[in-house]
């Protein structure tokens, strides 16, 4: 239904050139976003015929742009009918590459939020208990106790700049634009020497990439918004090590492992469905690992919550505490076996065996154990960085990436509001682009007051998602850091290992084809300002 809305209103500004009617010869020569036509420039919205005349006097310009705008208005209203919304499927799985499941012989898997998704209510706990330590153990202020987790603040995949407060926020309140441009030497530009590296901490700047890092960031800004607030001298350096050394202090000393262990009806989530999962995997004759660097009482709990007490049958190799991602990159550390009381044996390791249980190693002789090699092996993990980048870059391995947050923000993307506000500052700003050439007093104010438009869609758009960061993925039209490193480390990406299950194991995803700047002859904006200029244009029309 909503395919064939698209290509209905498609086709009437094919025909009409974008005013929903026939356009008589002696209409503006030019098309509703071209501006004043240039020698030889012809647009397909408008007749040969056409006299070459535009309005020149500033009023008459000032009403020609806002006739265009009301067309404009018009043609994104006929082009998004109601049933558009809700086209994209939040347990879908999304690729970045092509990859056939009939080729995966072998699935790993990482344990926290991939194999046990964890419920939100985990985080206020981390915060608190962290925030505590940061009073009674690091003899902070006592006034740091008023502030609670606030989950709609932070989100993940940001920077924050331990000599310079952050950028966008300092503590809890933004920073001026112009302040942040000062901060950083008169540019918007940070060197690349700064910048997180390969496994996002750099010199001064830490990327937060994994979910546990939520609760973390919100303590850090909590903490700095007290200094600033009390006029209180500290070194930024300093605070950021003990509020990192205090959370942690929270899975060091298994603080939230206790928390999750004794109610995990309350915090792990879509237990059943991982079952089905694994079940469904062994029955098809794949082979299955897990490695993961929490601790082999905690993950056996878990799994035998979600799976059952024989869950270790279903898979092949068991590997805990792997001090990943160390574990895919140094050689030295050696497997170890654990006995059923979780002790660690002193025998030497010379193959991995089934139902068995081993710590540490490193993935050289995981390898050559397991001779588990190349893209048959499809690992799924949460962290971009310490479960996947190395084994898709080094090793040739398949990987997926499992982003919770992918779920809300998709749902946020099929809301009407969505769809209609970023459908309309697209096609506003094409408008803009193309009638800058107007540059009297009046048609400035017009364009004056379309910019102010554009910047109010764009920041309503943003707070869709969060109203300090927005999007994950998107920082206005381009991708975020976080985005560009889940394009280049991951194969594919889903909300939850569940969506497996709306999957034959055979079936192959296939990328689709994002347009590059020049490569976009059906963008809206261009759609909407009848400048389309491809002969097979009407063949296209069916096209979303």
């Amino acid at each position: 239904m909503a395919g064939a809305g698209l290509r209905a209103a498609a086709r009437r500004w094919l025909l009409c050139g974008g005013h929903g009617g026939p356009r008589a010869a002696s209409s503006s020569p030019s098309c509703p976003g071209c501006g004043p036509p240039g020698p030889g420039a012809h647009c397909p919205g408008v007749p040969r015929s056409a006299p070459a005349q535009a309005p020149t006097s500033g009023a008459d310009l000032s009403a020609h742009l806002w006739a265009r705008y009301q067309d404009m208005r018009r043609l994104v209203h006929d082009l998004l009918p109601p049933e558009v919304c809700s086209l994209l499927n939040p347990a879908a799985i999304y690729a970045n590459n092509e990859i056939s499941l009939r080729d995966v012989e072998v699935y790993g898997f990482d344990y926290d939020y991939t194999l046990a998704q964890y419920a939100d209510a985990l985080h206020p706990e981390i915060f608190s208990t962290a925030r505590d330590i940061l009073i009674e153990h690091y003899k902070y202020p006592e006034g740091i106790r008023k502030y609670d987790y606030n989950p709609s603040f932070a989100i993940r995949g940001l920077h924050y700049d331990i000599q310079k407060l952050g950028t966008a926020y300092r503590g809890l309140q933004p920073v001026p634009d112009e302040e942040v441009i000062e901060l950083y030497g008169g540019t918007q530009h940070i060197p690349l020497y700064q910048m997180s590296g390969f496994y996002g901490k750099g010199p001064s700047i830490k990327q937060f990439m994994d979910i546990f890092s939520l609760p973390e960031m919100a303590l850090l800004s909590c903490v700095v918004d007290y200094f600033l607030g009390h006029s209180l001298e500290f070194d930024q350096a300093h605070l950021y090590k003990d509020v990192t050394d205090a959370i942690r202090d929270v899975h060091v000393k298994g603080l939230m492992y206790q928390w999750i262990e004794q109610d995990m009806e309350k915090y792990i989530l879509r237990g059943d469905e991982t079952f089905a999962v694994l079940s469904r995997l062994v029955a098809h004759g794949k082979q299955l690992f897990l490695i993961t660097n929490s601790p082999f009482s905690f993950v056996d709990k878990g799994m035998r919550h979600m799976v059952g007490p024989d869950w270790r049958q279903l898979f092949d190799v068991v590997i805990v505490q792997a001090d990943k991602p160390s574990f895919f990159t140094d050689r030295r550390k050696p497997f170890r076996k654990l006995d059923e009381k979780g002790s660690l044996q002193w025998d030497r390791i010379t193959r991995l065996e089934k139902g068995k249980i081993y710590r540490q190693g490193n993935l050289f002789d995981f390898l050559r154990l397991t001779e588990w090699r190349g893209p048959r092996v499809l690992y799924f993990g949460d962290h971009l960085y310490s479960d996947l980048a190395d084994l898709m870059l080094r090793h040739g391995w398949r990987t997926g990436a499992i982003i919770p947050e992918l779920e809300r923000e998709i749902r946020i993307i099929n809301t009407e509001q969505y769809m209609h506000s970023l459908t309309w500052q697209q096609a506003l700003t094409g408008l803009l682009e193309r009638m800058q050439t107007y540059q009297d007093a009046e048609s400035r104010q017009v364009l004056a007051a379309w910019m102010k438009e554009r910047q109010e869609l764009r920041c309503i758009t943003k707070a869709l998602f969060n109203a300090q960061f927005g999007s994950i993925f998107r920082t206005f039209h381009n991708p975020t850091y976080f985005s560009r490193r889940l394009v280049r480390f991951s194969d594919l990406y889903m909300a939850s290992l569940s969506c497996l299950l709306n999957y034959r194991v055979d079936f192959t995803f296939y990328p689709r084809r994002t347009p590059l700047q020049h490569e976009a002859p059906l963008w809206m904006d261009q759609l909407c300002t009848g400048c389309m200029k491809t002969p097979f244009l009407g063949d296209m029309a069916h096209i979303r």
